[in-house]
C-alpha cells in the first residue's frame, strides 16, 4: 500500500499465484461495475448517504491490490477496505457493497468523474490528494520496504542508499515510493515505473532492476514464493527532512462531507472497541498498523 501516490497491500498467507487470480479475475468485474452513479447534491455537505440507503449499495473503487481491495480466485470481493466497508456501510443503513475494479492511478478520477460512491483501496492521505478528494480518518499506518535479491547484494535498505549506490529503482503506480525517491535525490525519470507489486517481484527476479519500493505488508508478502527475491527490514521514509509514517484512508467526494463524517463517527467506534483490528488483522495488519492519526494531521493541517 505517494504523491499521486501508493496505498498499500497483502494478506497473510497468499501466494503469488492468488495474487495473480485477484488481479486476472478484475476483468470479468470491470464491465459489470461500470455505469455512473448519481450526482450528489452539494447542499449541506451532499445527499449520497440517504441514495445509498435508498439504494442498499454503495460502489466501492477498487485498484486489484492485495490486501486492500481486491477480487479473489473465488471471484469474490475483499481485502482490508471492502471487509471494513462492509461493517462501516451496514451500519450507516446500506447493506450491501459492489465492487468496480480500476487501475490505481485512475481511482481519483474515477471517484470524481461519478464511476463509483467511494475509494476503498487502502490509499495513502497526502496533501496532493486532499486537494483533490476528502478522506476518512485512516484505518492503519504503514512503513516501506524493498523487494531485493537473495541476500540484498547492493546492501539496499533505505531510499537514500539506492542513491549512493546508482541502483536501478522501480515502484508502482502511483505509489507515494515514487515522492520519496525523488525527494532522496533520484531522479524521477529514471524510475521504473510497473503495475504492481507482481510486476516488481517479476522485474528484481528478472535483473531489470535491483529494487522495488512498496509498503513494508506487500513487500514481505509477494515475496513469500519467491526463491530469488527476498523483503528488506521495514524503514521510515523521509519527507521534509523528517521521519514521515503514512495513512492509508477511504476517500470521498469533496462534496460528499456528510457521508465522510458519518463513516468517520462509526470507524472511530470500531477503533474504540478493537474491532478495526479483528477486520484487518486477517489481511496480514498487526498492532504495530493500527493508528490515531487523522486525515487533518496527514492532509497537512
Amino acid at each position: 500500500m505517494a504523491p499521486p501516490l501508493e496505498h498499500g497491500e497483502h494478506i497473510s498467507g497468499t501466494t503469488r499465484r492468488s495474487l495473480l487470480a485477484g488481479i486476472a479475475a478484475l476483468g470479468a468485474l470491470g464491465a459489470a461495475g461500470c455505469s455512473r452513479v448519481a450526482t450528489a447534491s452539494t447542499k449541506g455537505g451532499g445527499e449520497l448517504l440517504d441514495r445509498l440507503r435508498a439504494a442498499g449499495v454503495v460502489r466501492l473503487g477498487i485498484a486489484g491490490e492485495i490486501p486492500f481491495g481486491y477480487i479473489d480466485k473465488n471471484g469474490d470481493l475483499t481485502g482490508e477496505a471492502p471487509e471494513l466497508a462492509k461493517v462501516i456501510f451496514k451500519r450507516l443503513g446500506v447493506d450491501r457493497v459492489q465492487p468496480v475494479p480500476t487501475e490505481f492511478g485512475s481511482l481519483i478520477p474515477g471517484l470524481n468523474s461519478q464511476q463509483f460512491d467511494v475509494v476503498a483501496a487502502g490509499m495513502y492521505v497526502t496533501p496532493e490528494r486532499c486537494e483533490q478528494v476528502i478522506f476518512a480518518d485512516p484505518d492503519y499506518q504503514m512503513l516501506d520496504s524493498f523487494i531485493v535479491r537473495k541476500g540484498n547484494p547492493k546492501g539496499l535498505h533505505n531510499y537514500k542508499d539506492v542513491v549512493a549506490k546508482k541502483a536501478k529503482f522501480a515502484t508502482g503506480t502511483g505509489y507515494a515510493e515514487i515522492g520519496y525517491a525523488v525527494e532522496a535525490g533520484y531522479k524521477e525519470s529514471d524510475i521504473l515505473i510497473v503495475p504492481d507489486q507482481v510486476a516488481g517481484l517479476n522485474a528484481v527476479e528478472a535483473g531489470r532492476v535491483d529494487v522495488f519500493a512498496g509498503t513494508a505488508l506487500t513487500t514481505r508478502e509477494v515475496v513469500k514464493k519467491s526463491a530469488k527475491a527476498e523483503a528488506t527490514k521495514a524503514f521510515t521514509p523521509t519527507v521534509g527532512g523528517k521521519p514521515h509514517v503514512d495513512g492509508g484512508a477511504f476517500a470521498f467526494r469533496r462534496t460528499e462531507t456528510n457521508l465522510r463524517d458519518a463513516f468517520n463517527a462509526e470507524l472511530r467506534k470500531l477503533k474504540k472497541n478493537g474491532e478495526l483490528f479483528r477486520v484487518l488483522k486477517p489481511f496480514g495488519f498487526t498492532q504495530a498498523e493500527m493508528t490515531d492519526l487523522t486525515a487533518k494531521e496527514l492532509c497537512g493541517g
